[in-house]
């Protein structure tokens, strides 16, 4: 049973926040949003898409980079640069999007913020775009669907570390 559902809200016209509970520790939690091993576990994208490559390098100025394929063999790629990292509560990085024959699809600002309480983790990632248009366009994309997707996956994965059998 998931600690809390995903919940998406449009603060402003440029923000998107994406908030999800997690049974499991705050600095466990870090570890699989740092751990390339771990992230390509769970970060898989929407249904019919695998992470392909995985690399990262979390440290102030570290970069990362991550490539997806869908069934039909489109490739999406984010990259892009760790601003400040304060392990295990935040994490702030530019991310950059390359999505198949749409190109670049600009660049936003990402603030990952996990708090505890009782064992349980929140997570609140708040993305700032270059503009209204890109917020929605990426809201448009089904990345809600994606997230969702990964973030049970996620939550499978931290379950599986927890009881020791990972």
């Amino acid at each position: 049973m998931n600690a809390m559902g995903l919940q998406v809200s449009t603060p402003s016209d440029r923000e998107i926040v994406l908030t999800r509970g997690f049974n499991a520790p705050r600095s466990l939690v870090f570890d699989t949003m740092a751990r390339p091993e771990l992230i390509q576990r769970w970060l898989s994208g929407p249904p019919g898409w695998s992470m392909v490559e995985c690399e990262s390098d979390p440290r102030v100025g570290g970069s990362f980079r991550h490539v997806w394929r869908g069934d039909d063999g489109t490739e999406m790629t984010m990259h892009g640069v760790y601003r400040e990292i304060v392990r295990p509560e935040r994490v702030v990085r530019n991310e950059i999007f390359e999505h198949g024959s749409a190109g670049v699809l600009g660049e936003q600002l990402a603030t990952l913020v996990l708090t505890e309480q009782d064992g349980k983790t929140t997570l609140t990632i708040t993305v700032l775009y270059p503009s209204r248009e890109a917020r929605d366009a990426t809201i448009a994309s089904g990345m809600e669907r994606g997230v969702k997707a990964s973030y049970d996956l996620l939550e499978e994965l931290l379950a599986s570390i927890t009881a020791g059998r990972d």
